[in-house]
């Protein structure tokens, strides 16, 4: 990239089920949810929104080889997406195992999100 113009942050927990997945799915959605870029193709080369990059960082726990890069890569409209991951995020018990929730043990994956928008 560039040249980056927004820098939004997020996180997101799988309280139940341990999908590392869910958890970072929702730290897009919590980094991306409350904003709105109106002047953003004024800023991009042409006033072009394909010509935005976004690229995603997460910060996963564990399970990093089950990460979906093509389902996360699609909850972001526009541009050219990338996505790569750092160890980080966080592991820790729920307090509780519910078999009717798909637990497999008592944790919660806690996944911290960076997306980075720019040309």
């Amino acid at each position: 990239m560039k040249e980056i113009l927004f820098i939004e942050a997020g996180m997101g927990i799988d309280l139940h089920g341990q999908d590392i997945n869910v958890a970072a799915e929702r730290a897009i959605m919590d980094a991306i949810h409350y904003n709105s870029m109106p002047g953003i193709r004024k800023m991009l080369p042409s006033q072009d929104l394909n010509n935005m990059r976004v690229n995603v960082k997460l910060a996963v726990p564990k399970d990093e080889e089950k990460l979906d890069h093509e389902k996360i890569k699609s909850l972001l409209p526009y541009g050219t997406v990338t996505v790569e991951t750092v160890a980080g995020g966080m592991a820790t018990t729920s307090g509780i195992f519910l078999e009717d929730q798909q637990d497999e043990n008592d944790l919660m994956y806690i996944v911290n999100a960076v997306v980075e928008v720019g040309y």
